[in-house]
C-alpha cells in the first residue's frame, strides 16, 4: 500500500468534518454519556465527547463510517479533549489513555473497513490532539499578567501520555491542531518528538493552528507566517489552519504559509461562523464553492470541515478536488 506521502503528492486528500457537530444530532443527555459504567460518578459528565467513545461506541463508529462514505480519506479520533489537563473538568484524569487507545481502535476498524472494500483508496486515521483548555504563553488572570494556568512540562507530560495511546491504538497520523497557543503546541511536538525516538517510530505529523480574528493572528497574538516559522523547525507532513473563521476569510493566511513552507498545506475550515443560537447556516455547496479559491489557486493538500460541517459538506468538498491537483511538496534541503 502506497504510504500517505506518496499519495499526498499525486491527489488532494479529503478530511473529516465535524464530531462535535454529529454527536449532537444523538441528543444524548446525561445517561447517555455515563453508561452503566459510570452510572454513579460523582460529577456530570454530559458534554465530555471524548467519553462517548466507551459509553457510546457505536455512535462514534457510525459518525467515522458516515465520513468515509462522503468520500473522506482520512478521519480524526474522537480525542479532541483528551489530555489529563482537559479531563480533570470531569475529574477523569486516570482514563486518559483508555480514552485515547479506545478511540483509535475504534476509528482504525472503521478505516480498515473501508479500505478493504477499496483497496486503491486507503483510508487513514489522525489522532486527535487538541489544545487543552489552558494556555502556556498568558496569563488568565488579568490582575497578575505573571500567572501561568499551566507549565510547558506539564502540557508535555500530558500529551505524551495521549500521543502513545493514539499510536497504540492503531492511529496513521498524529494531528496538532486548533492551535490557539503555540507554546502549547510546541509541548505537543516536543512530545511526539520524544515518543517517535523512543519507539524508533517515522509516524507524520500534521499541524494546524487557529486564526481567532479578523487581524489574521492566533489568540497569542501570532501572525500566519510568524506561526509557520515557530514550528518549522520540527519534521512535518503538513501545516495549516482549522477552525474559528469560514473558509474565505482563511485564504489570505493560507496563501502566505502555502507560498514560505516546503511541507504540505491543509484547511478545515468551520462553516462560516455560528448564529445567534450558536448552530452553523452555510450548506454544503457553500462550503464547496468557498474552498474552491483554495484548489484554483493550488494552496493545499489535505482539506476538510470543522465546526458545523456534516458529511454532506464533506461529500461536496470531496467532488469538488478530485477535479485539481494538489499543491507541490518540495521539502527544503
Amino acid at each position: 500500500m502506497k504510504s500517505i506521502e506518496e499519495i499526498l503528492q499525486e491527489r488532494i486528500l479529503v478530511l473529516d468534518g465535524a464530531m462535535g457537530t454529529m454527536l449532537q444530532r444523538y441528543k444524548f443527555q446525561e445517561e447517555d454519556f455515563r453508561g452503566n459504567r459510570f452510572k454513579d460518578w460523582e460529577h456530570p459528565l454530559q458534554g465530555n465527547n471524548d467519553l462517548l467513545s466507551l459509553t457510546q461506541p457505536e455512535a462514534i463508529a457510525e459518525v467515522h463510517r458516515k465520513y468515509f462514505a462522503a468520500g473522506a480519506d482520512i478521519v480524526e479520533t474522537n480525542t479532541f479533549s483528551g489530555t489529563t489537563i482537559a479531563m480533570a473538568d470531569y475529574h477523569m484524569e486516570e482514563l486518559v489513555y483508555e480514552l485515547n487507545y479506545e478511540s483509535a481502535k475504534i476509528a482504525k476498524k472503521v478505516a480498515d473497513e473501508f479500505t478493504a472494500k477499496e483497496p486503491h483508496k486507503p483510508r487513514f486515521v489522525a489522532g486527535s490532539i487538541g489544545p487543552t483548555n489552558k494556555t502556556a504563553s498568558m496569563s488568565p488572570d488579568v490582575n497578575d499578567p505573571g500567572f501561568r494556568a499551566v507549565s510547558f512540562y506539564e502540557l508535555r507530560i500530558a500529551y505524551k501520555e495521549q500521543v502513545e495511546a493514539l499510536l497504540d491504538g492503531g492511529s496513521d497520523i498524529l494531528l496538532v491542531e486548533t492551535i490557539f497557543d503555540t507554546l502549547n503546541a510546541k509541548a505537543a511536538l516536543f512530545a511526539i518528538e520524544e515518543v517517535k525516538e523512543e519507539r524508533n517510530s517515522t509516524v507524520p505529523v500534521m499541524v494546524s493552528g487557529t486564526i481567532t480574528d479578523a487581524s489574521g493572528r492566533t489568540l497569542s497574538g501570532q501572525t500566519a507566517e510568524a506561526f509557520l516559522i515557530s514550528i518549522s523547525h520540527i519534521p512535518i507532513l503538513t501545516v495549516g489552519f482549522n477552525c474559528a473563521l469560514g473558509a474565505k476569510q482563511l485564504t489570505p493566511h493560507l496563501e502566505v504559509i502555502s507560498a514560505k513552507t516546503g511541507y504540505g498545506v491543509s484547511a478545515h475550515p468551520n462553516a462560516g461562523l455560528p448564529n445567534a443560537f450558536g448552530e452553523y447556516d452555510e450548506t454544503p455547496e457553500q462550503t464547496a464553492d468557498q474552498i474552491k479559491e483554495y484548489v484554483e489557486k493550488g494552496l493545499i493538500n489535505i482539506v476538510g470541515g470543522c465546526c458545523g460541517t456534516t458529511p454532506e459538506h464533506i461529500s461536496a468538498i470531496a467532488d469538488l478536488v478530485k477535479e485539481y491537483k494538489p499543491r507541490k511538496i518540495a521539502i527544503p534541503a
